[in-house]
């Protein structure tokens, strides 16, 4: 999962396409608990920091890109710009 996961979210956040970008994050925050939990598992301590700062990444991408805009969306402040 952690190889599937992580590299469709490595090559869709190089797309040109934002359509196809958006969904990085997605696939990017879909591996980060098994990477989270083979890095915990496996005691290695830098890599599972690595890990919490990536899904944070995930994570702001996942805002960015798809619940901030439904958001705005949903109270109709899309119209305001």
């Amino acid at each position: 999962m952690i190889l599937a996961c992580g590299a469709a979210a490595a090559w869709l956040s190089q797309d040109r396409r934002p359509s196809w970008a958006r969904w990085a994050c997605l696939f990017g925050l879909v591996s980060q608990p098994f990477f989270l939990a083979s890095t915990w598992s496996a005691g290695q301590w830098g890599m599972f920091a690595l890990a919490i700062l990536y899904t944070a990444a995930w994570a702001k991408g996942a805002w960015s890109y798809w619940l901030a805009p439904a958001l705005r969306h949903r109270f109709g402040l899309d119209r305001l710009s």
